[in-house]
């Protein structure tokens, strides 16, 4: 021991104690996804706080020369048999009383306990120092690796959330409307019971208003059910914010709601609040089922969770190669559902799970931030079959695990943290809309790919938007690059309209009706797809004037890979976000050739390129934009910003509050987006910014996607150097790119353009419009902030469904249920 203590004090200067803001990896290897529970545990290096597994800790210690590393084994516990889980896909046991995730009451989690063993390895010899063998050594030796090891189990891990995180949906903030709220002295009395809506006469869902005790009807939910939205109605009238659900009332309390804040809230003066329309809460007995027992019911509405999850049949767990499960990282199942669908891209396999080795031989010495070496351990981690094995049973006596359903799978957790670093929403633990995470994270590969093949290529096509001037039948064309198709949802065209006339009747009766969805043929999405958009206020430089046009869309390539979106997801009149719960035949083949773009017509004349008029007074001096205060004004009321309320009316030209608000749902995410609005012609305006000002990383993004250095340039110099904005008007002016005035270092168009070949514009793979279904990927529950989210993928010709850390047989996929279609291109 004398000689491992001499080694050890050799080294002490190496070794550290973690300190604030120092990442510690001790749940996650930052090459694999090894883990203290793996076969052969976790080494944690004390110097650099990474985690290795035992096949890259050698590498980790040959290319940086640490030495000491704190050996991490994790077993887990046996669980008694009230906590056993049947694993078979079949509902909780216990039924929900909260809607919440690992905690008491709530929604089922596997919740497993753990003992750790811990030591000192000192490599290259794997010489090991245990805690009984520290009391040994001096002082200085024992209290340095002491408070290291303390200071590396005690740390927050960067993987902090191993086992699925709580999430609790009842927790409630006081609203700021609470403490001073005025109340009107109108003398007005609410009865304990027989309430009416004041306006509709509804006797359920009904809201008293705590400023002045009006009884009204709340929202209308997605399915048709829930009031006539008159409470929330009366608060845009008269700006009174709280409201109280009548029958949820008891001693403990009520459901309180703002209308102000949009949200579910605490009132600690609520009894005296109530008191002032002479309700006694001690009284008060419970009749309505409160916010969070309709939100538990919705979340277990059998027509959706089940029919996906295929819950109810007993499915035959798969592992191997390709089938590997994921487990929840709390929230996480959009992430899941995505990559596994990704990895089942030819592209994306050849990319980073084939060059594995590669890559992480190249990986740089922090590889928990490099881009590919992590997209490369997922995909690996998911196609070798490494981690596809059923969970071991501690229970069991021979060790051998009886296949469940439950894999061992990986936890993405580095990945996880690396996609979602800086951003507002993949960042967080909330429930996200995987079709808003899939072109993040295909922009994320577009910036990482600046140099050989890129995967996102296979979904890439170009979209060719044909404008018609009705008033001179002149035309104009335009072509934009797409990774989605977003297929529109015609509720009118529902083939059941009889029955689901009849379930809402039975639901206005107050009856029990049974859940009917609407059946809408895929036929009628395509035909609303392909059907011309009436513009109006459009401004034709033919007439110089406002006139109406139609814009139609078609294919102007087609990808290897196509991704469909239902427009599931929308908004009601009220702007309030509601689910269509519809049920739509998509095929298992299709041929878009019929819609492929044709470019000008014979003898069809095209629109001048002429600029319209702006929307400023033409002084020298730049004024403020003229624009429609009504609209600035209703964008404004629903919450947004006002500069980019501004913005939103500026940039769609007055054309109207659903013009601007579908600015405002494009543009959310731009780092500007609530910026000042900057007119054409101020110093920092848009054509304006110097080229020494340009982000390089911004330009080697455009160069990346098949344009020159120069035309990036004048991308970035026409949108104030914002790449999103710089791709979108690059895309909208790939005809006119040659005939910009300035390309960069202050040479002329026509100088730069002698010698020089056509612009390759952006790189697109095109082949014949005919495609198989692969996989889809399905959402349960009332909106992309909430509910699950699982995918089906095809597999040879066996469907299988993977939902988080279960991977089986699918034995009936619901084709019609889905939300992201994703399709293959077969041989013509």
């Amino acid at each position: 021991m004398a000689d491992v203590g001499e080694i050890l004090k050799s080294v002490l200067s190496t070794i550290r104690v973690p300190q604030p803001g120092d990442r510690v990896h001790k749940d996650e290897c930052a090459l694999s996804f090894s883990s203290p529970e793996s076969e052969g545990g976790l080494y944690v290096c004390m110097n650099t706080f990474l985690g290795f597994g035992g096949r890259y800790v050698k590498k980790h210690h040959l290319r940086t020369g640490q030495r000491a590393y704190l050996h991490i084994s994790r077993v887990r516990k046996p669980k008694s048999e009230d906590d056993s889980n049947s694993g078979s896909g079949h509902p909780p046991k216990k039924k929900p009383t909260r809607l919440a995730i690992g905690i008491e009451g709530g929604f089922d989690v596997e919740q497993e306990q753990y003992e750790d063993d811990v030591k000192v390895v000192i490599l290259p010899d794997r010489q090991e120092v245990t805690q009984e063998d520290l009391a040994t050594m001096p002082d200085v030796v024992r209290e340095r690796v002491s408070q290291s090891i303390a200071g590396i189990m005690a740390a927050d891990s960067v993987s902090h959330t191993l086992q699925v995180q709580q999430w609790d949906g009842e927790v409630r903030q006081e609203s700021r409307h609470a403490a001073e709220l005025q109340q009107l002295d109108n003398g007005l009395k609410i009865p304990p019971s027989g309430w009416r809506c004041e306006v509709c006469d509804l006797q359920e869902n009904l809201w008293m208003n705590l400023t002045d005790g009006k009884v009204l009807c709340g929202r209308r939910y997605f399915d048709g059910s829930g009031g006539n939205n008159h409470a929330l109605l009366h608060f845009q009238e008269t700006g009174y914010p709280l409201a109280v659900k009548l029958g949820t009332i008891t001693p403990d309390g009520a459901d309180v709601y703002s209308y102000d804040e949009d949200d579910m809230v605490l009132d600690s003066k609520l009894p005296e609040h109530l008191t002032h329309f002479g309700i006694d809460m001690m009284t008060m007995e419970k009749t309505e089922r409160t916010m969070t027992e309709l939100e538990i019911a919705v979340n277990q509405r059998v027509g959706e969770w089940e029919v996906i999850q295929e819950s109810g049949t007993s499915l035959q767990p798969l592992f191997g190669p390709g089938l590997t499960g994921m487990k929840n990282l709390g929230n996480s199942c959009y992430l899941n559902s995505v990559m596994q669908v990704l990895f089942s891209v030819p592209d994306f396999q050849s990319k980073y799970a084939s060059n594995f080795e590669t890559l992480i031989d190249e990986a740089p010495n922090d590889p928990s931030q490099d881009f590919k070496t992590q997209v490369a351990k997922l995909g690996h981690g998911l196609l070798s079959g490494e981690y596809s094995k059923p969970v071991a049973d501690p229970t069991e006596e021979n060790g051998a695990p009886e296949p469940r359903g439950d894999q061992i799978g990986i936890a993405p957790q580095m990945f996880k943290a690396l996609v979602g670093r800086g951003h507002p929403e993949f960042s967080t633990n909330r429930q996200q809309d995987a079709q808003e995470f899939l072109l993040h994270f295909i922009n994320m590969v577009e910036r990482n790919c600046r140099s050989g093949p890129n995967p996102s290529e296979a979904f890439r096509f170009l979209v060719e938007e044909r404008i018609v001037c009705q008033q001179s039948q002149k035309a104009k064309y335009t072509q934009r690059v797409d990774y989605i198709v977003q297929l529109p949802v015609p509720m009118d065209q529902a083939t059941n309209t009889e029955e689901l006339q009849e379930a809402e009747r039975q639901r206005e009766q107050g009856d029990s009706a049974p859940t009917v969805r609407a059946k809408i043929p895929f036929s009628a999405c395509m035909a609303a797809l392909n059907e011309p958009e009436m513009l109006t206020d459009f401004w034709s430089s033919a007439v110089q004037a406002k006139t109406t046009a139609t814009k139609t869309t078609r294919f102007a390539s087609f990808p290897d890979h196509l991704v469909i979106q239902i427009k599931k997801f929308t908004f009601g009149l009220d702007w309030v976000p509601k689910k269509l719960d519809v049920s739509i035949d998509v095929p298992d083949t299709l041929d878009l050739n019929g819609l492929r773009a044709t470019g000008q017509q014979p003898g069809e004349e095209l629109l001048p390129e002429v600029a319209p008029p702006p929307l400023m007074t033409p002084d020298v001096e730049v004024k403020a934009p003229v624009l429609d205060v009504s609209t600035v004004s209703q964008l404004g009321e629903m919450g947004f910003p006002l500069e980019a309320c501004r913005k939103a009316v500026y940039y769609t030209g007055n054309t109207g509050i659903d013009s601007a608000m579908n600015w405002i749902m494009t543009h959310m995410e731009d780092s500007d987006f609530a910026a000042p609005l900057v007119l054409p012609g101020c110093s920092s305006g848009p054509g304006t910014t110097p080229t020494e000002s340009l982000s390089e990383d911004h330009l080697a993004t455009i160069v990346s996607m098949g344009f020159s250095r120069d035309q990036a340039t004048k991308a970035l110099r026409a949108k104030s150097n914002v790449l999103e904005r710089a791709l979108d008007w690059i895309f909208s002016h790939l005809d006119d790119l040659d005939s910009m005035d300035v390309s960069e270092g202050g040479r002329s168009a026509a100088e730069s353009e002698s010698g020089r070949e056509p612009p390759p514009g952006p790189r697109v793979k095109d082949g014949p419009g005919k495609y198989e279904l692969f996989a889809f990927i399905s959402h349960m529950g009332t909106s992309t902030m909430c509910g699950h989210y699982v995918c089906h993928i095809k597999k040879g010709q066996q469907w299988v469904i993977f939902n988080d850390q279960k991977v089986c047989a699918s034995e009936k996929p619901p084709k019609d249920m889905g939300y992201l279609y994703f399709y293959r291109r077969v041989a013509d």
